[in-house]
Parts: C-alpha cells; sequence; structure tokens
C-alpha cells in the first residue's frame, strides 16, 4: 500500500497545502477551462479538500479550547488582555 504525500506532512503544512490545492481548484474551475468530466472530477476531489480543511480546523479550535481551559473546553472564553 502506498502512503500519499500528505499523509507525511506536518498538519499546519498539510492544512496549508490541501487549502493552496482547493483554491487553484476553484480557479480552475472558475475560469471554464476543464471539461464537464473533469469538472466533476475536480468538484469531488474539492470537496474532498475542504473536508479536510474544515477536519483540521475543528480539531485546532478543539486544541485552543482545551488550552483555555481544560475543565471544561465547551465553555472556554477567548482570552482578552487588559486595556
Amino acid at each position: 500500500m502506498v502512503k500519499s504525500t500528505s499523509a507525511k506532512l506536518a498538519p499546519a503544512v498539510d492544512f496549508e497545502h490541501s487549502l493552496d490545492e482547493l483554491e487553484q481548484l476553484v480557479a480552475r474551475m472558475e475560469g471554464g477551462e476543464l471539461s464537464l468530466d473533469d469538472s466533476l472530477t475536480a468538484f469531488e476531489r474539492g470537496i474532498g479538500l475542504y473536508r479536510h480543511c474544515q477536519q483540521a480546523l475543528d480539531k485546532a479550535e478543539l486544541r485552543v479550547r482545551l488550552l483555555l481551559d481544560p475543565d471544561a473546553p465547551d465553555t472556554a472564553e477567548p482570552f482578552e488582555p487588559e486595556s
């Protein structure tokens, strides 16, 4: 079984790579340079990339919540420095 290169990348790099690829796909689709079959393939790939990015963002948000309030991450309040 061959592992994808994205599995070897650090999470932040993997997220950035996925987001960049997604932006490129959207630009190509909006530019009208793809056939119908290519557009469907690009759309399918884009959905996968979107889901991957969303999952990474959800994990990052959870990590931040846990750092802000490890005992109750669901009620964590953002840190507001005093003025």
